[in-house]
């Protein structure tokens, strides 16, 4: 195409020198020069204008490249937070709840099987016994003994500041590492020896013997947490808690102050109320309890005798494990719950709910547990209750004076 401009171009330069040499009588060599000047100057605009052309394209190029620059950057960074989305995405946690809905669903498949097999025997044989009778006379948990020591003797030891506390590790299985420690009262004798809680804890009456012991049990908490907090070793610890202190204004308003005053240590403080005495507290000691879970503290329901209660809402009001014992739980599971035994543990943690069983006496125990799904473990066969390391005891704490005077109220 260019070649064609060109032949045209010097065409048009050979007709000007012909026209000014015969038109205007130019001498042969200035009609050459004026054929040569005008085919130049027709070059340099014709290379003018390619130029320009070609620049023009050549911008077009740029910002086509530009926009599809733009657009695979936009696209990139789309790209890249769907992936921080999928990142930041607990899959483990998911699948834990999608197991355990499934896992639900088949026991609840299974209890409707079992449920229509008790229907169609009793359609063949109305003298056998239901499942549900059957269940129903399930012999209750034996009660427990009443305390050998007397309360005027508890009351003598006390004032001899004769009370220690021990700890009892809690194990997370099958590692056996200590998730917690128990904070056991124990009872130095005249002769020396050691009593349990079991062999002076009063069941009946006694109340300003219970406040003085928790509020003993309370201080030496604080000392022993704020000394592991100290040496960087954090540690949860287990205190006993009843009515007898929750459901006295003066002992209430004096564990509230205390909880306040130590909040930074709150979260590793957890209460173990019996069962009985959490599902009857009064409306003012339940109060008080949302009041101390809401500061930070947990709860541990001790002695459960069944595993049919509203998860969600003990979840709720700041209970963080439920206590069954083992050796009923293993040989009765159906006195606990309707549940099948390898799935009640896992729909309780659905509600970050553990739970532990306490009692363990045997490796046997341990094996059926882990069959079971329960991970948290307490018992004699596991490890006894012991004094406290020396490097986390602080000043004697049955000393205490605020509690001693609650006590004496």
């Amino acid at each position: 195409m260019q070649a064609l401009v060109y032949t045209f171009i010097a065409l048009a330069a050979l007709g000007v020198g012909a026209t000014a040499y015969f038109a205007l009588i130019f001498t042969p060599a200035n009609a050459i020069v004026v054929a040569v000047v005008f085919g130049c100057v027709c070059v340099v605009l014709m290379e003018r204008i390619l130029r320009q052309r070609a620049e023009n394209r050549l911008e077009k190029a740029i910002e086509d490249l530009a926009r599809l620059l733009a657009t695979d950057a936009q696209a990139g960074a789309v790209l890249g937070q769907r992936i921080n989305a999928m990142a930041d995405i607990n899959a483990g946690q998911r699948l834990d709840g999608v197991e355990a809905d499934i896992s639900v669903l088949g026991t609840v498949i299974r209890q409707v099987a079992e449920a229509v097999a008790d229907i169609e025997d009793r359609a063949k044989a109305p003298a056998t016994t239901p499942r549900s009778a059957r269940l129903d006379a399930a012999p209750p948990p034996p009660p427990e003994p009443e305390p050998t020591i007397s309360l005027d003797a508890v009351r003598q030891a006390l004032a001899e500041n004769r009370l220690l506390y021990h700890v009892q590790p809690i194990v997370t299985l099958p590692q056996r590492r200590p998730q917690g420690f128990d904070l056991v009262p124990r009872l130095m004798l005249e002769n020396g020896d050691l009593a349990d809680g079991a062999d002076f804890l009063p069941r009946r009456g006694g109340d300003e013997i219970m406040r003085h012991i928790e509020g003993i049990g309370l201080v030496e908490a604080i000392t022993i947490l704020r000394r592991a907090r100290t040496s960087g070793q954090p540690l949860t610890l287990y205190l006993p808690l009843s009515s007898a202190t929750i459901g006295d204004p003066q002992s209430a308003d004096q564990l509230m102050a205390t909880i306040e005053a130590n909040r930074a240590i709150a979260p590793f403080m957890i209460f173990t109320v019996s069962d009985t005495e959490w599902h009857g507290f009064t409306t003012n000691q339940r109060a008080i309890a949302d009041a101390l879970a809401k500061k930070g503290a947990g709860f541990s329901l001790a002695n459960m005798r069944t595993l049919r209660v509203d998860v969600a809402e003990l979840a709720g009001q700041g209970v963080r494990s439920l206590r069954i014992d083992a050796t009923r739980f293993i040989e009765n599971p159906e006195s606990f719950t309707d549940f099948h035994a390898s799935d009640i543990a896992n729909y309780i943690a659905r509600f970050e709910v553990s739970l532990m069983a306490t009692g363990i006496t045997g490796e046997r125990q341990i094996i059926e547990l882990l069959e079971d799904g329960i991970r948290l473990a307490q018992g004699p066969h596991i490890a006894a209750p012991g004094p406290v390391r020396p490097d986390l005891m602080g000043e004697p704490a049955r000393t205490a004076p605020q509690f001693r005077r609650a006590a004496e109220s």
